[in-house]
């Protein structure tokens, strides 16, 4: 299912009045100048599962973004859109903002075959890693699943782990309002950021560190993650939004 979409005029404007004009100016997307074009790139954005992660608010940050990037895109918010064996295999990028909810197994497997042999996929917070909790193979592929925040939203830091990476190169430790995701992790993923829990909420993991930035491979395909952007003002954090967009880009081969 296509989506009408803003011009980038019209996306500028709406990003003024999000009061993001810090993420455009403090970054200027530096390392996006640095990417290579993303045209005659085919991406699908899907989205959709629990409101409470505000998948369209999503939607329209990231999507308009796409597009201004050089990314043929699709927009779908139905899971129907892996069904399409064909489709699937010409894709470069999956984005996807799915939480809860069930797939089923010819969704799951269209998925899951495109990622093994080549498409690539990036996600965050829950619409990626707490998307499908019963299906552990698609959890294989993403490299972790959400198992608790504890406290709900509060401040905690990001700490950046791996600053000569491009997805993180430049960017400094910066704190959050929101959910802090304890998760359960691949071994294998390659970490770019970390936070680390207090035991203000549960004692027993006072100074356990957690990785919540990562990419991977998942068969020939390439998976980033980012557990930041509970709601869609936490894209407000420009190192928030600088950290998903660079890592789409990576995802996609442009970075």
């Amino acid at each position: 299912m296509k989506k009408e979409l803003p011009n980038r005029r019209e996306f500028t404007k709406s990003l003024v009045a999000a009061g993001m004009t810090a993420a455009l100016s403090r970054y200027a997307f530096s390392q996006e100048e640095k990417a290579r074009p993303a045209e005659g790139k085919k991406a699908l954005f899907v989205y959709g599962g629990w409101k409470g992660h505000e998948p369209e608010k999503c939607r329209d940050i990231f999507c308009p973004w796409l597009t201004a990037q050089g990314f043929d895109l699709e927009i779908s918010d139905t899971l129907d859109a892996y069904l399409d064996a064909e489709k699937m295999k010409s894709l470069d990028l999956v984005v996807q903002i799915w939480t809860m909810g069930e797939i089923t197994a010819e969704q799951e497997k269209g998925l899951l075959e495109a990622v093994k042999g080549g498409v690539n996929i990036a996600g965050w917070h829950g619409g990626l890693a707490d998307a499908f909790r019963k299906n552990t193979e698609y959890q294989f592929m993403v490299g972790g699943q959400w198992v608790a925040h504890p406290g709900g939203v509060i401040d905690y830091r990001v700490n950046i782990a791996k600053p000569d990476d491009p997805i993180v190169a430049g960017l400094k430790d910066f704190d959050m309002h929101s959910e802090q995701y304890y998760m359960h992790v691949d071994p294998m993923n390659e970490v770019l950021a970390t936070t680390t829990f207090n035991g203000n909420y549960a004692y027993w993991i006072d100074g356990v560190v957690m990785p919540i930035v990562w990419k991977k491979v998942y068969g020939k395909g390439r998976v980033f993650y980012s557990s930041l952007g509970h709601v869609a003002a936490d894209f407000d954090v420009p190192e928030a939004l600088e950290i998903m967009k660079r890592g789409i880009l990576w995802a996609a081969g442009c970075l």
